[in-house]
């Protein structure tokens, strides 16, 4: 039996850092508008996801 193949990151620290920089630039210019907690908890999850 064939063993499975390991499995790749689909997205790199840099993707994770670079999609972190366009939610908070999201966020800087609609901060208040509704549904921006959504964004700033995607935010800060992607901040963890780096570390």
């Amino acid at each position: 039996m064939a063993e499975p193949k390991r499995a790749r990151a689909v997205l790199s620290t840099e993707d994770f850092n670079l999609i972190r920089e366009a939610v908070l630039f999201y966020l800087q210019a609609n901060g208040d508008k509704e549904g921006s907690a959504k964004f700033s908890n995607l935010y800060h999850r992607l901040g963890s996801a780096t570390r």
